[in-house]
């Protein structure tokens, strides 16, 4: 059982995130750890469980107010909070609520751990996390999976994985991406483009060992500049190319790279809106972006998807989610745009 959650180790996001609560950014005012503990003791303690006042007091308080909140609980109650909410909850809340209770690379490394462990592999979850993450958030994954699971995650995600897919995934978890330039190099721009052209399009099968490198190793800036000038190579712009020359979970691995490099928001609109378009929702893509990016960019990802799904985020939930769990996101989203 996973509940080595509260220790001092246990860090903030990540320098250069933002911290966004319910798309807000603020930390909750007049926030009394004390009086939510003696709250949540009560809604647990209440025949039939309180499921209400539990989701609204963790979904409107940032992780490290959660984390004080069960500081507190565990001085009161003398047990562990997090053991207490699993006992007491159940089903997508519980998913929620214990997500919430992990910091954001606690709650990817989990996720990452989840989708290889037992028989077959989620390359899903896999390839969208991996595939979206920046390389500072990859190398605190990395350092928490470790402190978690007591194992590599580069060995754990080629242990589970193989071929072309797992020399990518591989590249990637090695985080060894160049960070963004102030000096535009304009021929290696061209070079990389021309490069990507000739390892796929051009020839016959793909070399893809060239894709992975450049896509493994550029800066993203560097990336989105490459892509422009591919089409001035290739009849094909650079995800139509991606369509044409690999399939299955490589396909699906570059696709998502190319598209986080473009707009990494938009990406996850995309994702929610497609998760969310038949009559009930993909639970599990839904619980997970929504948890894994509610103090990074989640108010930039309700403003991408408004703009391209002509909806709010908050109204689509709404409408594909029901009771506590509902609740829960719609909290986390925050506003209605």
């Amino acid at each position: 059982m996973l509940i080595v959650k509260l220790r001092p180790s246990m860090q903030s996001p990540p320098s250069g995130q933002e911290l966004q609560l319910n798309g807000q950014g603020e930390e909750q005012p007049n926030f009394d750890p004390e009086k939510d503990a003696a709250r949540i003791e009560t809604a647990i303690k209440t025949k039939g469980v309180d499921e209400q006042t539990i989701t609204d007091v963790l979904t409107k308080r940032t992780y490290n107010q959660r984390r004080e909140i069960a500081f507190a609980y565990e001085r009161r109650a003398k047990k562990d909070m997090i053991s207490a909410l699993k006992g007491a909850l159940s089903g997508s809340l519980e998913t929620v609520i214990l997500g919430l209770m992990k910091s954001t690379a606690q709650y990817d490394a989990s996720e990452i751990k989840a989708s290889i462990k037992g028989l077959g592999t989620d390359e899903e979850s896999l390839i969208e996390i991996v595939c979206s993450r920046s390389n500072a958030e990859l190398m605190e994954i990395k350092r928490v999976y470790k402190e978690l699971f007591k194992k590599d995650l580069e060995k754990d995600v080629c242990g589970d994985t193989s071929g072309d897919f797992a020399k990518l995934l591989l590249a990637l978890v090695e985080a060894k991406r160049a960070e963004p330039s102030s000096v535009i190099d304009y021929q290696k721009i061209d070079e990389d483009a021309r490069a990507l052209f000739e390892a796929g399009v051009k020839r016959k099968g793909t070399d893809v060992k060239c894709w992975i490198s450049i896509m493994s190793e550029r800066s993203v800036p560097h990336l989105q500049k490459v892509f422009e000038r591919y089409k001035s190579y290739s009849p094909y712009d650079m995800q139509e190319s991606i369509r044409k020359e690999v399939k299955g979970d490589l396909e699906m691995s570059f696709l998502t790279l190319v598209q986080c490099f473009e707009n990494r928001q938009l990406y996850f609109a995309n994702r929610l809106q497609d998760a969310m378009k038949s009559k009930g929702a993909k639970e599990k893509v839904l619980t997970r972006i929504m948890v894994s990016r509610c103090e990074v960019d989640l108010k930039k990802i309700r403003q991408e998807f408004k703009a391209h799904h002509g909806k709010s985020l908050y109204q689509t939930i709404a409408e594909h989610t029901k009771g506590d769990y509902q609740r829960a996101l719609l909290n986390l989203c925050g506003g209605d745009d």
